[in-house]
């Protein structure tokens, strides 16, 4: 049988827990009861920030931060190497890494930017993934769970490349999810579309095409548009016991906008 543990028996990593749904996630575990939990950002300042806000909400739990860059796998491997060292195991991995980028049609998208927006969205989430994979399976299981956008599944205007790069994102995790079964290891995407309050909804509603296209988009979301809040309460359920038997899907929380 997969091992399954207790937010309470559980270690967590949180690849991008410095801001936005990564830093939600953190303290949404931390209430929860996850006594240990890893931070892995690429800025100190921001980390340590973030670390002593989950603290706040937990103080009785181990938040640690991990210096990391999710572009380069050395480093990502590195920051794996050191939460296992910092906490005997890693029962959750939450990749919410989110790189600087803005809608744009793909006429006006310069050739030579294509595979950087590529790398930079699709790859992250793949690094920590394969870095965690030889932990879960030596101890039995684990979950993860990567962030990536609804691009992946509705074609949208100004998001070629980007929905391109997120739908390599949820085909990966459902093949890891068909791999991992066997060793206990549950895969699952959230596929998220604007999500208020964070920096990339800053980013994105800022001026030009882009806020055009996503002031839109938050006219169709019905139910109101998430906040990192809502993302972050299905990453506690798919980090715990009772999500125990659900793996790769790609799971939408939009308000509604790509319900229509």
């Amino acid at each position: 049988m997969a091992t399954v543990r207790d937010y309470a028996d559980s270690s967590v990593l949180i690849a991008g827990g410095s801001s936005g749904v990564g830093l939600a996630s953190a303290i949404g575990f931390a209430r929860a009861g996850v006594p240990r939990i890893a931070l892995v950002a690429r800025s100190e300042e921001r980390g340590q920030a973030a670390r002593d806000r989950v603290r706040e909400a937990a103080p009785g739990a181990a938040v640690e931060f991990v210096s990391a860059d999710a572009d380069d796998v050395a480093s990502v491997e590195a920051a794996v190497t050191r939460t296992r060292e910092l906490f005997g195991a890693i029962d959750v991995l939450v990749s919410s890494v989110a790189s600087a980028y803005r809608p744009e049609l793909l006429f006006r998208t310069e050739p030579e930017d294509i595979a950087r927006i590529l790398e930079a969205q699709a790859l992250p989430p793949m690094y920590f993934t394969r870095a965690v994979l030889p932990v879960m399976r030596e101890q039995g299981g684990g979950s993860i769970i990567n962030i990536a956008s609804d691009a992946a599944k509705v074609a949208t205007p100004g998001e070629s490349v980007l929905g391109a790069a997120m739908a390599a994102i949820v085909m990966f995790t459902r093949t890891v999810a068909i791999e991992g079964k066997r060793d206990g290891i549950r895969a699952n995407a959230l596929t998220p579309s604007l999500i208020a309050g964070t920096p990339t909804a800053e980013r994105v509603l800022a001026d030009g095409f882009s806020r055009s296209l996503f002031e839109k988009a938050a006219q169709a979301a019905h139910l109101g548009v998430a906040e990192a809040d809502d993302l972050a309460n299905l990453v506690v359920f798919l980090g715990g016991p009772d999500s125990a038997r659900l793996t790769g899907q790609a799971i939408s929380v939009n308000g509604g906008i790509s319900a229509a």
